[in-house]
């Protein structure tokens, strides 16, 4: 494409991801007046899309920073002429983290409860604190890079920068995961592993959104071609989802050994329940992805490897999506007399879940809401790749 091209494709894409913002926001304004109930959440199921997509997000946003410190940290090769595209996605990326949880409140303007009135001993406070952190952090350490390549700043204090930010990205996952894990009553959700295998998934989706994001950048001009990093960043990536594999089968064993018990019936919804057709899309897509990124000769065509970076990234939201909405596959109520949320008509479907009394799915609304703050995000990108200069030095 010649810059012509370029210019009038961006400014196009500006326009579109700028009007779907306009009515996700709009979206956001009704579901304030109106309430949550226009979404699908109800008691028994009170976090739906919108966490799932928090959890999303924030693991996208680690992934792309941890790849981008990990190797000034441990002066390894690692993949300069990206970095600060990863470390910019990482920063659109956590900013709709946050957003989605703003989203998820019924009362937005009463956020200022989560300080004046905060437990520092809940995992939900420490998210609280982490993540504006780890913005911060993440937007220091982009503008230090770009001052480094201005030849204002040292190697050492980036390198330092980089240690700092390295730790708070793996923090800010770890954290998300100890909402979870540490729910007692929660058995789709308490393991000890749970913290690892969302630092394993960010890495992932981390990597692939950016390897995405690459391809596409090198096909429009943005950026030049480098068969040399792609490669190697494919094969990252590979390993990274053979890693993430063997974590969760490691989980599925330790729970479904003893063939008996709420574990096993856990590993059961997940290989044969409701959740089933996302567990398996994950895996055996998961295996196929890691096939196309460490073979050798599928790794030079730019559009399979592109395809096996958007599974990984699918794969992983639906290991997001089925983490979420499994834990309340298990009721922890057995008496209630508010609404549940939508009933399957029919006992012997399958999309009943174990329990038979309640199932979750996202409405249209809050699909619809979710495209706006994506889109936002797309805006952000967008912008930024316009305007700030994240094009690798000459």
């Amino acid at each position: 494409m010649n810059k012509i091209e370029i210019k009038t494709g961006s400014q196009k894409l500006i326009a579109a991801t700028a009007f779907l913002t306009v009515i996700g926001f709009s979206l956001w304004v009704y579901q304030i007046v109106r309430g949550l109930f226009v979404s699908d959440m109800r008691n028994l199921s009170p976090w739906g899309l919108y966490i799932t997509m928090f959890m999303f997000f924030v693991g996208l946003s680690a992934g792309g920073l941890i790849i981008a410190t990990v190797p000034r940290v441990f002066g390894l090769k690692g993949f300069k002429p990206v970095s600060k595209i990863a470390v910019y996605l990482a920063i659109c990326c956590t900013v709709l983290a946050g957003l989605f949880i703003v989203v998820d409140l019924g009362r937005p303007e009463r956020m200022w409860h989560l300080l004046a009135y905060s437990n520092l001993g809940s995992p939900l406070m420490w998210d609280v604190l982490v993540i504006p952190t780890y913005l911060i952090v993440s937007t220091v350490y982009l503008w230090a890079t770009l001052r480094a390549e201005k030849g204002k700043g040292s190697e050492a204090s980036l390198k330092m920068l980089s240690t700092v930010a390295l730790i708070t990205a793996i923090l800010v996952h770890s954290v998300t995961a100890w909402i979870f894990g540490l729910q007692i009553g929660r058995p789709f959700w308490h393991t000890s592993l749970l913290a690892p295998m969302f630092i394993s998934s960010a890495l992932v989706s981390g990597l692939a959104l950016t390897l995405f994001v690459v391809l596409i950048l090198q096909k429009v001009g943005y950026l030049q071609r480098d068969p040399e990093s792609k490669c190697r960043m494919a094969s990252l990536l590979g390993l990274f989802v053979l890693v993430d594999l063997f974590l969760l089968f490691c989980e599925l064993i330790t729970a479904a050994y003893p063939l008996g018990g709420t574990e096993f019936q856990v590993v059961k919804t997940m290989l044969t329940g409701i959740f089933a057709p996302m567990f398996w899309i994950e895996v055996l897509g998961g295996l196929l992805a890691a096939f196309l990124l460490l073979n050798t000769g599928t790794q030079k065509d730019n559009r399979l490897v592109g395809g096996a970076s958007l599974l990984a990234i699918l794969g992983i939201f639906f290991k997001r999506y089925q983490l979420l909405l499994g834990g309340f596959q298990f009721p922890n109520l057995t008496h209630f007399s508010i609404t549940t949320g939508p009933v399957a008509p029919d006992a012997g479907t399958w999309w009943r879940g174990l329990q038979g009394s309640f199932i979750y799915f996202p409405s249209i609304f809050e699909w619809s809401l979710t495209i706006g703050v994506v889109s936002m995000g797309a805006l952000l990108l967008t912008l930024g790749l316009k305007y700030l200069p994240l094009k690798p030095a000459k």
